[in-house]
């Protein structure tokens, strides 16, 4: 809640100074239209540049950075900032008037606490009551308004600013060979982890279990010494059999083929040595592609919490996005003292897996916990 509220009122301030800089900028805009130049187009894109910086300061609601004027010198850029700027007044006024809706609304609002002074009988008591109920509507679609303008000035900006047709279609493949080649790197980088567990775990216990089987040949007729070495062997190969099945299950779960992710996510909540609270709230099972990610992501999230951060519990939560459609949030979150690496091998191979989809994971972890392994994945 103190997130909603704290977004809102960065967007409000975002409103209010764009507001006030829309009509000099409108004024920049014709100057530099009826007098061309070098001199009066450098001002035009400064102008254009300072509204950018404002959006992305104050309204960006997305953790992805505004584009720069691709075409950072020359008439284009120039053309790029008058469409901007001319566009850029409608959008202040309208902002102007939710900011104001705003303000009216929640001063009839608060008529609920200080009208009653002014109430002699009950006639104006229920005026007073009509007008508070009028107001805080009022309010309330002003407060959703400063959302969607907000989001209104952050498209303007990535439409004039944004990449044209060829240089999106170049960019687009610069991503998709930059995700190819992460896949196949994290590709390479699992196949020699599940070798190194292979080779340290499941082999030595065999080695081990063929030891004492030797031992036990070459015991003679002592037959409670032959009967601890079978145990023993036994105890190893059982061993041997229970780390087998988990170098499997961290290959590919086949509980997630058979009953989904929902209830893999269970399996992984119940395999951890640590408390896991699960939070599924998917309203229709995601595609293999997601579902297989998704259920990475929690698994190692889980992993390295379990191993490094010293955390008492682990919250697991995954939603539909609501202000993405067709992406599904994922959220791991541990108590633990935080510090985690998101360079390190196994967070970064599930970068690699979730832009393989063109979708996002980041690592939220600062010094002293929590640490949040957050990731956006197009279900679609």
């Amino acid at each position: 809640m103190r997130k909603v509220v704290r977004d809102r009122l960065r967007m409000a301030a975002g409103l209010a100074v764009g507001a006030a800089t829309a009509f000099p900028g409108v004024l920049v805009a014709l100057v530099a239209y009826a007098l061309p130049g070098r001199r009066t187009s450098g001002a035009l894109v400064r102008v254009a540049a300072l509204e950018r910086a404002r959006v992305a300061r104050f309204l960006a609601g997305r953790a992805v950075p505004l584009p720069e004027a691709s075409r950072a010198a020359g008439p284009e850029a120039s053309r790029a900032a008058l469409r901007d700027l001319t566009a850029r007044w409608a959008l202040g006024a309208l902002g102007a008037l939710v900011l104001l809706s705003v303000a009216v609304g929640a001063a009839y609002g608060s008529a609920l606490v200080w009208g009653w002074a002014f109430a002699d009988d009950l006639r104006n008591a229920g005026e007073i009551f009509g007008s508070a109920v009028g107001g805080w509507f009022l309010f309330f679609l002003g407060a959703h308004g400063v959302s969607a303008v907000a989001d209104l000035e952050e498209r303007l900006v990535r439409r004039t600013f944004g990449p044209g047709g060829p240089e999106a279609l170049e960019r687009r493949i610069e991503e998709l060979a930059a995700s190819r080649a992460g896949v196949v790197e994290a590709v390479h980088e699992e196949r020699r982890r599940i070798e190194r567990d292979l080779h340290d775990g499941v082999q030595q216990r065999l080695v081990a279990v063929g030891m004492l089987l030797g031992r036990a040949r070459r015991s003679g007729r002592d037959d409670a010494e032959v009967r601890e070495l079978l145990a023993q062997a036994h105890r190893e190969a059982r061993q041997a059999m229970s780390d087998l099945r988990e170098v499997a299950w961290r290959v590919y779960p086949t509980v997630l083929d058979e009953a989904g992710l929902h209830a893999a996510l269970e399996a992984v909540a119940e395999r951890s040595p640590l408390p896991v609270r699960l939070d599924y709230r998917l309203t229709a099972r995601p595609g293999r592609a997601a579902e297989t990610v998704a259920y990475f992501v929690v698994s190692e999230a889980v992993t390295n919490a379990v191993k490094h951060s010293g955390a008492r519990l682990i919250d697991i939560r995954l939603a539909d996005s609501a202000a993405r459609p067709g992406v599904i949030d994922v959220r791991v979150v541990d108590d633990g003292v935080g510090g985690a690496d998101p360079a390190g091998s196994g967070l970064l191979g599930l970068a690699r897996r979730a832009s393989a989809l063109d979708g996002t994971l980041r690592v939220e972890s600062p010094a002293g916990g929590p640490t949040a392994v957050v990731a956006g994945l197009p279900c679609a």
